[in-house]
């Protein structure tokens, strides 16, 4: 396996910060302003890109920057797994940036300035987690993405953004503060190092069985952006943020930095072998479907549209972490593949959320009827998202579900193949019906003074959504790129 040693993976986390500087320079010019968030978005996509060849043929990408003590650096790795998150991050960073601009202004929304330059800091969060090489490194950027992300989600600066916001910075800092630290001193008394290994970290390792389900414990519970239940709680309440903030926290690099954690530990932390001889990945699984299930139930009963898709996330997150405990090789590149078909869907469902409200002012599900007619672009791709989130074809979300449910009856788990189909039934229960009502119910009195002849698409709204929509149709078509990452990983 060929490493090489090269400055590019802190450049893609830097671009973006840079970019945030130049942002705030830039406040009395908005149209200069906001076209910096795209150009970065581009730049920091074609250097993440520009390392993909090499990680696809099974090679690294390494930057050691300063050691901290001994067995701790604050240094970069660029491998599949990293790959997989870095490149989706980076990709939907562009079209976030070109539906941000539109619908900020559509709203004619205030701090414009402050929310474009935190944005583009998340980004670089994001991509350094995924190219940490070391769990002191993860956790660095993981603290960063929850304090940075923290101004978004209060944006609005009003009751409920203070109520939501206050939780998300109590679960998500709270938690890591109580939980990583403890994970962290443990490993690193136990093993003398933080480093990822392809095998586990604690692969050899002596210690007690008791110990080590402490250590994993931390881990699970430390990394509260999966929305694990009952650590939940904090996505659906931090649905108070602008709509292009919900689509970062939901697809973009929020729930995916903690989904990406907790697969960082299973796989380079202990190992497929030890979670398998501890019993950590039935444990696991079976607190996963738990909240695959529930979060499909509580999903159903709202009627609020973006919280109809936050508990959506919090269920489809733990497919991905599924994927990952089940131990079986399809299995896990079901859930390394789901992280991608997952961010594809989602941020296009979000964009839509945000279109439907910029167009209308209309949030719950209970007033779409007859909307598709206004909004036809928004409503087809909420159709195709919808598509991949239940894991129809030829939508993403089948390609990763396939796997997953081969990966179910490989390992004899046929519970969990159960939970994988109810689940996906519920997703048809909880979309399908917006497609409906959207498309062929008509609306409720026409003309009676609610202005809906005047409910038109916004073109810097309408067109990234339906780009993030095709783009899940060809990632269902053409999975190789993310099924070769995953295999790199499982290999």
């Amino acid at each position: 396996m060929e490493s090489v040693e090269s400055i590019r993976p802190l450049a893609a986390v830097l671009v973006s910060t840079l970019a945030a500087f130049i942002i705030l320079g830039l406040r009395d010019k908005p149209n200069l302003r906001d076209s910096v968030s795209v150009v970065a978005a581009l730049v920091k996509f074609s250097i993440v890109a520009s390392m993909a060849p090499l990680v696809l043929g099974g090679g690294t990408y390494e930057l050691t920057l300063f050691p901290i003590l001994p067995g701790i650096d604050i240094a970069f790795r660029v491998d599949s797994l990293g790959m997989v998150f870095a490149t989706i991050s980076s990709l939907l960073w562009i079209f976030a940036a070109i539906y941000s601009i539109g619908y900020m202004r559509s709203l004619n929304e205030h701090a414009q300035t402050r929310f474009f330059a935190c944005f583009a800091v998340s980004l670089s969060a994001a991509v350094g987690g995924a190219f940490a090489a070391n769990l002191f490194t993860l956790v660095i950027f993981y603290e960063v993405l929850s304090l940075v992300t923290y101004p978004l989600v209060y944006h609005h600066e009003d009751k409920a953004a203070w109520e939501g916001s206050k939780k998300y910075v109590i679960y998500l800092v709270g938690m890591s503060k109580t939980f990583l630290l403890a994970g962290l001193a443990l490993t690193y008394q136990m093993a003398g190092t933080l480093d990822f290994a392809p095998d586990g970290l604690f692969n050899s390792v002596d210690a007690e069985p008791l110990l080590m389900i402490v250590v994993y414990v931390c881990y699970i519970a430390g990394f509260a952006k999966a929305g694990i239940m009952p650590l939940h709680i904090w996505l659906p309440s931090a649905m108070v943020a602008p709509t292009p903030v919900s689509a970062l926290l939901h697809a973009v690099a929020v729930v995916k930095m903690g989904v990406f954690c907790v697969l960082r530990v299973v796989f380079h932390v202990f190992g497929v072998g030890l979670m398998g001889s501890l019993g950590l990945g039935t444990a696991t699984a079976y607190v996963v479907s738990f909240t695959i299930i529930l979060a499909s139930v509580y999903a159903l009963t709202r009627d609020d549209l973006k919280a109809r898709l936050a508990y959506s996330t919090v269920s489809q997150l733990s497919y991905i972490i599924l994927g990952a405990v089940l131990l079986a090789p399809i299995a896990k590149i079901g859930g390394i593949v789901h992280i991608a078909s997952h961010a594809f869907s989602k941020i296009t469902l979000f964009f839509c959320a945000g279109s439907i409200y910029c167009a209308s002012r209309r949030k719950k599900i209970s007033q779409l009827s007859g909307i598709g007619r206004h909004l036809p672009w928004t409503m087809a791709a909420f159709f195709i998202g919808s598509l991949s989130m239940i894991g129809i074809p030829p939508a993403a979300g089948f390609v990763s579900k396939w796997n997953m449910i081969v990966g179910s009856l490989e390992s004899q788990q046929i519970f969990f193949l159960v939970v994988l189909l109810v689940s996906s039934l519920l997703n048809a229960g909880y979309f399908l019906p917006i497609v409906y009502k959207a498309f062929f119910e008509a609306e409720p009195n026409p003309g009676d003074g609610d202005k809906s002849e005047e409910i038109r698409e916004i073109p810097m709204v309408a067109i990234p959504l339906f780009a993030t929509a095709i783009l899940s149709l060809l990632m269902g078509m053409y999975p190789e790129y993310f099924m070769t990452l995953a295999q790199g990983v499982v290999r």
